[in-house]
């Protein structure tokens, strides 16, 4: 059986309108900031106020999981790498965790599917799924039950976090295999080969790569387009538990009236997959940055969004879009700060 689908309301045009017109009353050529005007519209409708607030509480989430399709070595690292950036992220010291210092954006680390435990950060274990899933190509990544406890658990973190003041959300990403499993979804979800969505991941060679795009083909044949075509059955099939609750994150983040920034492939693919869950969760999405997988130019493509920056990352952990909070800070100051050109005449 179907999962109930539910629609999610649209941000306010009202307040969209009233941006730009505020914008456009401004001290300044019509239209000479370009995308900043649109985007800094787009925060009023998401906000429900022009000219929006300034964005004090940004958060990163990093969903960390392991993949059991990893051992079929799609991947340049060993999934052990999985379990010592665990730690790396909640000590700080993580790439995310540099970038987000660097832009006064929060980080927290949550996992879902990690094949370890960590009995010593109690916390970051509140909504542990299982210990990674099953290989794609050879079985179901998760049962539905556990698909329907994951999205559950993003639902909630999505939740505390605007209960304690998010204004932004972004959600990471951590696990060793999960440009794979981003691959094999953004394929179930826009019915493309897989060679057209699956990239390089870590930094694989060409044999690796060639190996990759074989075992995310296996695994949509394995499953069938009927089972993908519900999203939760392309959760459980192919999905992962840390992608499940990321997706819950996006809905319930949508839901409650809070914007989203994406991030790089695995994102994108989660986005796909939460737009199917709830319908309109995508005008609630901006995309932070350009990957250089191939799979995430597709999905964006299919949500309707363009990336604010590229610097042709590929680090994941939530990085790239923490790159991009400037970008939005700064439609904000623009909107607040230019003088309507009526006032200077």
């Amino acid at each position: 059986m179907s999962r109930q689908i539910t629609q999610v309301r649209a941000p306010s045009n009202a307040s969209y309108a009233a941006a730009r017109e505020l914008s456009d009353g401004q001290a300044k050529p019509l239209g000479a900031l370009g995308e900043l005007e649109e985007l800094g519209a787009w925060l009023a409708s998401v906000q429900g106020s022009c000219p929006p607030r300034q964005l004090d509480d940004v958060r990163v989430v990093v969903f960390a999981g392991d993949h059991g399709v990893a051992t079929t070595g799609v991947s340049a690292y060993p999934a052990e790498i999985t379990v010592a950036m665990v730690r790396g992220i909640v000590d700080g010291h993580a790439g995310v965790s540099a970038l987000a210092a660097a832009n006064n954006v929060t980080v927290s680390l949550y996992d879902l599917g990690v094949n370890a435990d960590f009995p010593d950060l109690p916390q970051i274990g509140r909504f542990k799924v299982r210990r990674s899933s099953g290989p794609i190509q050879l079985t179901d990544a998760l049962s539905r039950a556990d698909v329907e406890q994951a999205l559950a658990a993003g639902d909630q973190i999505a939740a505390e976090a605007i209960t304690d003041g998010a204004q932004l959300l972004i959600a990471g990403d951590l696990g060793i295999g999960n440009t794979t499993i981003a691959a094999a979804l953004i394929a179930a979800s826009l019915g493309v080969p897989a060679a057209a969505v699956t990239g390089r991941g870590t930094g694989i060679e060409q044999g690796v790569l060639d190996h990759k795009i074989a075992v995310v083909d296996a695994a949509l044949t394995r499953v069938g387009a009927e089972r993908l075509a519900d999203p939760v059955q392309r959760l459980a099939a192919i999905g992962s538990a840390d992608f499940a609750a990321a997706v819950g994150f996006m809905v319930g983040s949508a839901r409650r009236g809070v914007p989203i920034l994406l991030d790089g492939v695995i994102a994108a693919a989660e986005a796909l997959v939460a737009e199917d869950l709830a319908p309109g969760t995508k005008a609630w999405l901006r995309a932070g940055h350009r990957s250089t997988e191939p799979g995430q130019a597709l999905a964006l493509d299919r949500l309707g969004l363009k990336p604010l920056v590229d610097f042709s990352m590929r680090l994941g952990e939530g990085s790239g879009a923490v790159l991009a909070v400037p970008m939005l800070r700064s439609a904000i100051a623009a909107m607040t700060g230019i003088a309507q050109l009526s006032e200077l005449l």
